[in-house]
């Protein structure tokens, strides 16, 4: 069983920042992809940004330039610095990683930006 979770959401103006964290319950982020994917009211859940075991990163259109996604192996933490924030960043934000062929989500952490 893995379990991740969320932390460092909150609410921010427009063009501030914040940095959100997905802890592991287990080493498994230096052997596994890890996503954070965000959801809006009344829309699908999408891919914000990506990471793989080498550390080659993928960000969706709509934040790249403006989030970076990271890892840190040693403390089974991957984390998603976001700047230059918008009221369209509103949503909840997930982080997954598959193990064993099986998909683990963490609780999700809500991310507001005011206009």
């Amino acid at each position: 069983q893995v379990q991740l979770v969320e932390s460092g959401g909150g609410l921010v103006q427009a063009g501030g920042s914040l940095r959100l964290s997905c802890a592991a319950s287990k080493s498994i982020f230096s052997i596994n992809r890890v996503g954070w994917y965000r959801q809006a009211p009344g829309k699908q859940r999408e891919l914000v940004a990506d990471i793989t075991t080498g550390g080659s990163t993928n960000y969706g259109d709509s934040v790249k330039g403006r989030f970076t996604i990271s890892r840190d192996n040693a403390k089974n933490t991957v984390y998603l610095q976001m700047n230059s924030l918008k009221p369209e960043d509103t949503a909840v934000y997930y982080c997954r990683t598959v193990v064993g062929l099986l998909p683990y989500w963490g609780q999700g952490t809500q991310v507001t930006v005011s206009s």
